[in-house]
């Protein structure tokens, strides 16, 4: 009877304990199903840059205390209430671009003024002193911040006579761990399309003077920069379209095209 009574107990207690354990397993995926891993966020960083549009190929840069000029156009009344210049930088002679007028009306007496040689020998005198003479293909550091002079000139034979090789300069500008690309007036040089490690591109498009959206969006295709804004998009024929330039750098999905208000009615 004795025996009896122990194998029921043994018999019970290899049930209880094998129904505890099937518990304790449940809880375990119950507690793995409820929690689960959070999503990994990525975020952009934020740029420390400022980008004020004025006009075309005008704008304004600042950056820690430094303020940047862009080919400034458009007269006083275009850079009323912004920061006086620490750099002004010229891309070409043409008045889109030089605009010695404007020049003439803001404060620029403790600017620099950084120009390719055809910018200097058009202006007034009374600059020399200002002035930093950088040519395709240059490298100068002024201020804490470094400036590459980009070739900038035509390729197609209609319009070989508007900008020629080593007159104008793109520049590169690099702004603490950002480049920063402004085209000038070009087509899809070689010079552009090898372009490394821009975080900022401004391309024109405009015709008969400088290139066609496909060509644009192809050149910015080839050296992929992380942002490219469209500019100096107005030509004989009114405004290039952005939409489409847009629509064809899309193709890249890695690039972010920033389209600006550089043609404001004022």
């Amino acid at each position: 009877m004795k025996r009896n009574v122990l194998i029921i107990i043994l018999i019970c207690s290899f049930f209880i304990s094998c129904k505890s354990q099937k518990n304790e397993e449940k809880e375990v995926v119950e507690e793995t199903v409820s929690d689960p891993l959070p999503e990994k966020v990525i975020e952009k960083k934020k740029s420390d840059i400022t980008i004020i549009p004025i006009q075309h190929a005008t704008l304004i840069l600042e950056w820690k205390g430094k303020t940047i000029y862009i080919d400034p156009t458009g007269g006083a009344k275009a850079f009323a209430g912004k920061k006086t210049a620490d750099l002004v930088l010229i891309t070409d002679i043409h008045g889109d671009h030089m605009n010695i007028d404007t020049l003439d009306s803001l404060d620029l007496a403790k600017s620099q003024i950084i120009v390719p040689q055809a910018v200097a020998e058009k202006l007034p005198a009374n600059y020399t002193e200002q002035l930093v003479i950088i040519n395709n293909g240059e490298i100068k550091e002024i201020e804490g911040i470094t400036i590459e002079a980009i070739p900038m000139y035509n390729l197609r034979e209609e319009a070989l006579k508007f900008h020629k090789k080593g007159r104008g300069n793109g520049y590169v500008i690099t702004l603490g761990k950002e480049r920063l690309y402004f085209s000038g007036d070009t087509e899809d040089i070689p010079e552009m399309r090898k372009l490394q490690y821009i975080d900022k591109a401004f391309v024109c498009m405009n015709l008969p003077y400088t290139m066609t959206v496909e060509r644009a969006a192809d050149a910015v295709l080839a050296f992929k920069p992380k942002q490219v804004y469209p500019y100096h998009y107005r030509g004989t024929n009114g405004f290039s379209s952005v939409s489409k330039f847009k629509e064809i750098v899309s193709k890249n999905a890695d690039i972010e095209v920033v389209q600006l208000d550089w043609y404001p009615k004022r």
